[in-house]
C-alpha cells in the first residue's frame, strides 16, 4: 500500500469521526431543544385544552341533579343510563338543607359508579340572597356535615349566593368567612359561584384580584370560580347580555373556572351556546342543566325522578332535551 495513500487514509478516516462525533453530538442537542418544544408546546396546549385543574385533579364535563324536591329526596337517579353516556365524566348534585341522609346515598352512588363528584349546598328560599349570614351558614353546614356526607368529594359552598347588586368588596368579604368554615374540615378546592345567578364576571374577577385601592379580597387561592349560562343571562356590571368577553373577564381573576350550569331554555339575549364553546375552548369544565330534577323542561331523561327502591333500579329514557346537553360535553 502507498504510504501516502495510507496516510490519506487514516486523516480521512479521523476526520469522518471527528464529524460523526460533532453530528451525534447536535444530534442529541437537536433532540434536548425537540424534548423542550415539545414539552412548551404540550403545557401551552394543556392549559387550552385540559379540563379546569382542582385538588383532585381535572373536572370531567358533566350534568347536574337536583333531586332534593322530588319523592322527598328519596329519589333513584338513573345511573345505568347515565353510565351509557360516557362523555359523562362528572355530576353536581345539589342539596337541600334537611336532605343530608338521601344526599349521602346520592353521594354514595355517584363514587360508586365512577363519577367524579361536586356537591352543592343548595338553599332554594335564598337564592341569589346578599345575606352574609346566609353564606356563613353554608359555611357551618359544611363544617357540620362534609365528613357525614362521605368526603372525598369537591365542595360547591354555595348555589347562586350574591345578587346582580353586590359589590366586590362585599362579596369576598362574605365569602372569606364562609371559606373559613370549611377549611375546618376540608382542604381541597372550593367551587365558588359567582354573584348575580351566576353571570356577574367583573364583580367576581374584582372580589379576587381586587379592582380599587384597599378593596377587601378573597384570601383562600384554591378556589374555582364557577359562571352559569343561559339565554337570559345578564351582566348587569356591564348593562348587557353576557358574550364570550365574560369568559375572559373571569379568566383574568386568575383562578380557575367553570360553567357549573349551562342550558337552553330562560329568557333570550345571550348566545348560550356560543359561550359555552368558548368556554370549552379555553380548557373550562362544562356542566349541563340538568340530567333530572329541573321544573321547566331541561331535564335528560323521563320520567322525572322515580321514588328509590334499594336493588331494583328504575328505567329511564332520553328526552328530546338530552342531546342539547350532551352534544355540548
Amino acid at each position: 500500500m502507498n504510504l501516502n495513500l495510507k496516510k490519506g487514509k487514516v486523516i480521512i478516516a479521523f476526520l469522518l469521526l471527528i464529524g460523526l462525533l460533532f453530528m451525534t453530538s447536535c444530534e442529541k442537542s437537536d433532540t434536548n431543544e425537540g424534548a423542550v418544544a415539545a414539552t412548551e408546546v404540550s403545557t401551552a396546549t394543556k392549559g387550552l385544552t385540559s379540563k379546569t385543574a382542582s385538588t383532585a385533579g381535572d373536572i370531567g364535563n358533566g350534568v347536574n341533579l337536583q333531586p332534593s324536591y322530588y319523592n322527598s329526596g328519596n329519589c333513584d337517579l338513573g345511573w345505568t343510563l347515565m353510565k351509557q353516556n360516557t362523555k359523562i365524566k362528572s355530576v353536581r348534585i345539589e342539596v337541600e338543607p334537611g336532605q343530608e341522609t338521601n344526599a349521602k346515598r346520592w353521594i354514595s352512588e355517584a363514587k360508586l359508579n365512577g363519577f367524579q363528584v361536586i356537591v352543592t349546598y343548595h338553599k332554594s328560599s335564598v337564592l341569589g340572597s346578599d345575606s352574609a349570614s346566609e353564606l356563613l351558614a353554608a359555611g357551618t353546614w359544611w363544617k357540620n356535615n362534609y365528613n357525614t356526607l362521605g368526603g372525598g368529594f369537591i365542595v360547591n359552598l354555595m348555589n347562586e349566593w350574591g345578587s346582580h347588586n353586590i359589590t366586590p368588596s362585599a362579596y369576598a368579604s362574605a365569602y372569606n368567612a364562609a371559606i373559613a368554615q370549611v377549611r375546618t374540615v376540608y382542604s381541597g378546592s372550593i367551587i365558588i359561584d359567582i354573584p348575580g345567578w351566576g353571570q356577574e364576571t367583573a364583580t367576581a374577577a374584582c372580589a379576587v384580584k381586587g379592582c380599587t385601592s384597599g378593596q377587601t379580597k378573597i384570601t383562600d387561592t384554591k378556589i374555582i370560580l364557577s359562571a352559569h349560562i343561559y339565554p337570559g343571562a345578564y351582566n348587569q356590571a356591564k348593562g348587557r347580555y353576557m358574550n364570550t368577553s365574560d369568559i375572559d373577564d373571569l379568566a383574568s381573576s386568575g383562578r380557575a373556572c367553570i360553567l357549573g350550569e349551562f342550558g337552553s331554555i330562560g329568557g333570550s339575549g345571550a348566545d348560550w351556546s356560543g359561550i359555552v364553546d368558548y368556554a370549552k375552548s379555553k380548557g373550562w369544565t362544562v356542566i349541563g342543566w340538568a340530567w333530572a330534577g329541573d321544573g321547566v323542561g331541561m331535564n335528560m331523561i323521563t320520567p322525572q325522578l322515580q321514588s328509590y327502591v334499594n336493588g331494583s333500579p328504575k328505567t329511564y329514557t332520553k328526552t328530546s332535551y338530552f342531546n342539547t346537553v350532551y352534544n355540548k360535553l
